[in-house]
């Protein structure tokens, strides 16, 4: 087991620093804090999710699995030169998500992210998926990034897309359709 925090500030950031895994210190608005930060914020949007008492409990597994995944991805960003992120966890994802869209009809409009309340912050939990995968293809033009980390964020927004398309069903409220000839003359 790591370190315990026994102190939970310590003042080492006070001039706008933060210590990566291995002990280097670097900006708190680098492109290595920024990107595992918004793993971080993801994995937050995920609990947020699960805090809705009629997401299924497959889902709810799933989920679950994928912050565990989220909290070692963020650690592998964290720690340059670290390997957390697998192909077979890029695979597993692929797996779940062709098996929940094998069950969706096929999409022939775009949709608005809605659709309830799991739906909808399954939605949020994409879009910041999204960021953290644009974040971290940011950092990889610079610094080292394992592929398997990039593949895994495009995956799991994927997948979150799909589950948030089945969570609106499971809740009666359906997919909303975004209407692009909705304007007046």
């Amino acid at each position: 087991m790591g370190n315990r925090l026994s102190k939970i500030y310590t003042r080492t950031g006070d001039d706008g620093s933060t210590g990566l895994g291995d002990g280097t210190r670097v900006g708190k608005d680098s492109a290595r804090v920024t990107a595992y930060g918004t793993v971080d914020e993801a994995n937050s949007a995920i609990g947020v999710l699960l805090a809705v008492a009629s997401v299924p409990d497959d889902i709810r597994a799933l989920l679950t699995t994928v912050q565990h995944q989220l909290f070692d991805l963020g650690g592998e960003l964290c720690i340059p030169g670290h390997a957390a992120i697998t192909g077979d966890d890029v695979d597993a994802l692929e797996k779940q998500l062709d098996q929940y869209n094998d069950d969706l009809p096929p999409l022939k409009d775009f949709i608005l992210p809605a659709g309830g309340e799991a739906a909808s912050r399954c939605h949020l939990a994409r879009t910041i998926v999204r960021r953290a995968e644009r974040e971290t293809v940011t950092l990889a033009r610079h610094d080292a990034v394992r592929p398997e980390a990039i593949r895994y964020l495009n995956r799991l927004s994927d997948l979150l897309f799909v589950l948030a398309r089945v969570l609106a069903r499971a809740d009666g409220h359906g997919e909303v359709l975004w209407k692009h000839e909705r304007r007046h003359a």
